[in-house]
């Protein structure tokens, strides 16, 4: 007997949108990025039944092949992925495929992509001092003769300083893959995304200690201007270390 072929995005895509339990098709990951797909790219896909809805497509829960990756839950389920969550990302981006509910699939993704005030002040404030404290001990580090520690601390920084930039913006932080993709159609208001794209990746690279005080003289500025400066002056006489010498 031969063996059935692969289960095509196409295919299950007719298949979906042919039964009436499914009410949302949701496209994720590098196809929902234009420019980002390559030979090894699949397609990631949300399947979202109406609550208590009875499906055969239920059998494709867990589907995974090099061509598809199938994600089968209820709306509600639906509601809460990625709240908070690493996926939360890849919902702000994501691509409506098949929308039941009279726009309702888009309001939810658009939930997701933007965090409320509160939760953007919380995070933001948290986050920044993550980065404070990253750096500050990348600069001792520095200074007392440990480049490797340096080094790593600076790295461990700059994944702090990415939540704290994209909160501020109430935006949840990109993986670091669409990192770049992100910033160039979406600029964070305020920064030029040339130059930090350029102190991130030298930062990374090297632990630069000059690059880290002047792109922490930049980030004093926005987040003393977005109410931080609490979160700031807690430190005392210890920010001078990371200010510009």
């Amino acid at each position: 007997m031969s063996s059935q072929p692969p289960l095509t995005y196409d295919a299950f895509v007719a298949l979906a949108t042919a039964d009436p339990a499914v009410v949302g098709l949701v496209l994720k990951g590098s196809r929902a990025h234009d420019g980002m797909t390559t030979r090894h790219s699949d397609h990631d896909l949300y399947v979202v039944l109406a609550d208590d809805a009875t499906t055969d497509l239920t059998r494709y829960a867990g589907h995974r092949t090099p061509e598809l990756d199938l994600v089968v839950l209820s709306l509600t389920a639906f509601r809460a992925a990625g709240m908070p969550g690493f996926e939360r990302y890849a919902f702000a981006r994501a691509r409506i495929v098949l929308d039941r509910l009279d726009g309702g699939i888009a309001r939810i993704l658009a939930e997701k992509a933007r965090l409320d005030a509160e939760e953007a002040f919380r995070d933001s404030g948290g986050r920044l001092d993550a980065y404070a404290n990253s750096l500050y001990r990348s600069v001792k580090n520095d200074r007392d003769g440990h480049p490797l520690a340096a080094r790593l601390d600076a790295t461990d920084s700059i994944g702090f300083l990415l939540e704290l930039l994209f909160a501020l913006d109430r935006r949840p932080r990109p993986y670091n893959k669409y990192l770049e993709w992100e910033l160039t159609r979406y600029p964070l208001p305020g920064w030029d995304t040339g130059a930090l794209l350029h102190a991130v990746d030298r930062i990374s690279a090297t632990g630069d200690v000059s690059q880290q005080r002047r792109l922490f003289a930049l980030v004093e500025t926005a987040t003393r201007r977005a109410g931080h400066g609490e979160v700031l002056d807690a430190w005392g006489e210890d920010i001078n270390l990371m200010r510009p010498q």
